[in-house]
């Protein structure tokens, strides 16, 4: 038997809390442009499982990977790092 593969994890900003049970978590990346070869900015939008309603709009969060809860939905909040101020 295979070994458990981990899940990806990844940290964010909730940028909406406006469905129940449900966030949007903002990830952002530097990746290098091909020609100018500077960092820039690039960021991809997950929804979440919130099952508690406990995530505030600017709270950092790390959110997991997991098997599709919704059409939308393919991430679980596993903790909540740092609440907004």
């Amino acid at each position: 038997m295979k070994a458990r593969e981990m899940k990806r994890q990844v940290v964010g900003v909730v940028v909406s809390n406006k469905m129940d049970k449900t966030v949007v978590v903002a990830v952002e990346r530097t990746v290098k442009h091909a020609m100018y070869h500077k960092y820039i900015k690039r960021r991809t939008k997950f929804a979440a499982h919130d099952e508690q309603n406990s995530c505030q709009i600017g709270d950092k969060v790390i959110i997991t990977e997991s098997r599709p809860i919704s059409r939308s939905k393919h991430w679980r909040v596993s903790k909540i790092v740092e609440k907004a101020a």
